[in-house]
């Protein structure tokens, strides 16, 4: 009974051994446990703060690139907002002075006209020799007036002889003639005139209503 008893003791005491070496064994299993999850946090950690560094320098880059096309946008529009200007002012000029080279062409036909009534009128001459000077000044000036008006594509329309056209004539009588026949043009009183390809001016005329009754 006695060595029962010490048996028993000595196994109790060898369980309580085991048990305590089980247990020690478990905390370090949990220790380790936690030294690795702490691991593992410590390195998610420091993976999302290297997210965070690469995102803020994509970010500020981002931020750089959008701020430089910003700055080329409004180099741009001020670019532009000049050329508007630029143009509007030509065009302003050019409109001012539209009419300058077509002024110009025209002065020598006034110098014409002042020499031809300066010839008009010269002192010891007969006035039949005067007059003679003067129209022939005119033909002259009158000649070189409708060589400024051709030369700018300003054309008389040939109206005298030819079918009436109300689209480019406007009739201001009728009178009968022996020689041009009814409806036709007998003669003008102002001549009508194209621009390019437009009608500039209607001409005035007389038209024929045919031969008189007899």
């Amino acid at each position: 009974m006695g060595r029962f008893a010490v048996v028993v003791g000595r196994v109790t005491c060898y369980i309580e051994k085991v048990e305590e070496h089980v247990s020690k064994e478990q905390e370090k299993d949990v220790t380790l446990e936690k030294m690795e999850e702490h691991a593992v946090e410590e390195s998610e950690q420091s993976a999302a703060q290297d997210t965070v560094v690469a995102v803020e320098e994509m970010l500020a880059a981002a931020q750089k690139e959008i701020a430089g096309y910003q700055d080329k946008m409004l180099r741009a529009a001020a670019e532009f907002d000049n050329y508007k200007k630029r143009m509007e002012r030509d065009r302003n000029t050019a409109m001012k002075y539209a009419g300058e080279h077509i002024l110009r062409e025209i002065l020598p036909v006034v110098d014409n006209l002042e020499r031809a009534l300066s010839q008009g009128a010269v002192p010891g001459v007969d006035a039949e020799t005067n007059l003679a000077a003067l129209l022939e000044g005119v033909q002259l000036t009158l000649k070189s007036l409708l060589a400024v008006l051709e030369k700018f594509e300003v054309k008389a329309i040939e109206s005298v002889g030819l079918p009436f056209d109300p689209n480019i004539q406007e009739a201001l009588v009728m009178e009968p003639s022996d020689v041009v026949p009814a409806s036709h043009v007998v003669s003008e009183f102002e001549k009508g005139y194209s621009y390019k390809d437009r009608l500039l001016r209607v001409a005035k005329v007389i038209v024929s209503s045919g031969k008189a009754a007899s």
